[in-house]
């Protein structure tokens, strides 16, 4: 009998509000703990400011607010995701960043219509894993052209 390996894509576990969602490590930086964020004016208001990362200038942007879920003061276990978007470094503010799985691919489906309030747009898929429900994003779609330009100056 052949050896049937299963593909694995390896994410990074995150939490916002009640929900559960993964991006995949590739895309991933670093985990950084909260810190001071320069606010940046006339951005977006998911746009929280910047932060010099090991002497990099990063902006930071708040995902429950890019995704309408209501805002919460910060806590011990919120993160900012250090990810990376075309050929620039975007922090991504959640409330907490849990672990480092591996998610079959054959247990990836394709996104529903609507999961709670996060645009269809946003989500790859979400993959059922014994009783949790990760919601896949998908990065380069969680900003458009325009705010990533914009984002770009305000790196600049």
């Amino acid at each position: 009998m052949e050896n049937v390996t299963t593909n694995n894509r390896k994410v990074i576990v995150f939490q916002l509000k009640d929900e559960e969602y993964a991006v995949s490590v590739q895309e991933v930086g670093s985990i950084e703990r909260i810190q001071s964020i320069t606010r940046v004016p006339q951005t977006d208001d998911f746009v929280k400011g910047v932060i010099n990362l090991r002497g990099v200038v990063t902006p930071i942007i708040d995902l429950r607010v890019r995704f309408n879920i209501e805002e919460t003061e910060f806590t011990e276990s919120t993160r900012i995701i250090i990810v990376y978007l075309e050929e620039m470094e975007v922090g991504l503010i959640v409330d907490s960043a849990n672990d480092v799985i591996d998610i079959p691919e054959n247990a990836i489906e394709p996104a529903p219509e609507v999961i709670g309030t996060v645009h269809v747009d946003y989500i790859e898929g979400v993959a059922k894993l014994d009783n949790r429900l990760l919601i896949l994003l998908n990065l380069q779609k969680v900003l458009t052209r325009q705010e990533i330009a914009e984002l770009k100056q305000v790196e600049g």
